[in-house]
C-alpha cells in the first residue's frame, strides 16, 4: 500500500481558486446581459405594483399621488421592489429577469448558497445606492469579472447558469 493514499488531503484555504469551485471556468455575464435581465426584473416589479398595490390603495383610499419619501404608497413600491430582489435572490439565486437570461448571482468567496447578510447588502443597501446614482452600473463593462459596485461591495458576481454544460453532452452510441 501506498503512503500517499493514507494521508489526508491538506487543507484548503478560503478564498483560493481551488475553493471557488462554482466559480473556475465559470463564464462572467456581462453589462448587456445584465441590463436585459434588469429591465425584465423593473418590468415585474412594475406589474406587482400595479396588479397589487394600486388596487389594494384604490379598495382602501389611500393616496395613489403622494410623491412624499414616506407617504403610503412610496413606502409600499419600496417594499415591493427591494422585497422581490432580496427574497428572488437569496431563495434562488436569481430573479426571474435572471432566470429568462440564464444568469444567477454567486457568492465569490465561498462556494455555496449565499448568505442573509450578503444578499440584503447586495440588494437593499447597495442597490439603494446604485438606483440613485443609476450611472455606476456602468462600472460592470470595465472590472475584470464583470462585477458592478454592489457586486464588489458584497463579493458577488453574476454568471451565467450554463457555462459549465458541454455544448454537446456526451452521446454513448448504442
Amino acid at each position: 500500500m501506498n503512503s500517499n493514499e493514507n494521508q489526508m488531503p491538506e487543507a484548503v484555504n478560503p478564498g483560493t481558486e481551488q475553493n471557488r469551485g462554482e466559480l473556475s471556468g465559470a463564464r462572467y455575464a456581462g453589462f448587456w446581459m445584465r441590463f436585459w435581465a434588469y429591465l425584465l426584473d423593473l418590468l415585474v416589479v412594475a406589474s406587482v405594483k400595479w396588479l397589487v398595490i394600486h388596487p389594494i390603495f384604490r379598495l382602501s383610499g389611500l393616496s395613489l399621488t403622494d410623491e412624499k419619501i414616506y407617504s403610503p404608497i412610496t413606502i409600499a413600491s419600496a417594499l415591493v421592489f427591494y422585497g422581490y430582489f432580496v427574497l428572488m435572490t437569496k431563495f434562488f439565486g436569481q430573479t426571474l429577469g435572471k432566470m429568462v437570461f440564464g444568469l444567477r448571482v454567486v457568492p465569490v468567496d465561498h462556494p455555496g448558497p449565499l448568505k442573509w447578510s450578503t444578499v440584503l447588502f447586495r440588494e437593499w443597501i447597495v442597490r439603494y445606492v446604485c438606483v440613485k446614482i443609476a450611472v455606476i452600473y456602468i462600472v460592470v463593462a470595465f472590472t475584470p469579472k464583470k462585477q458592478g459596485v454592489h457586486d464588489l461591495f458584497a463579493d458577488t458576481a453574476v454568471i451565467h447558469e450554463r457555462s459549465h454544460e458541454p455544448v454537446y453532452p456526451y452521446y454513448e452510441p448504442a
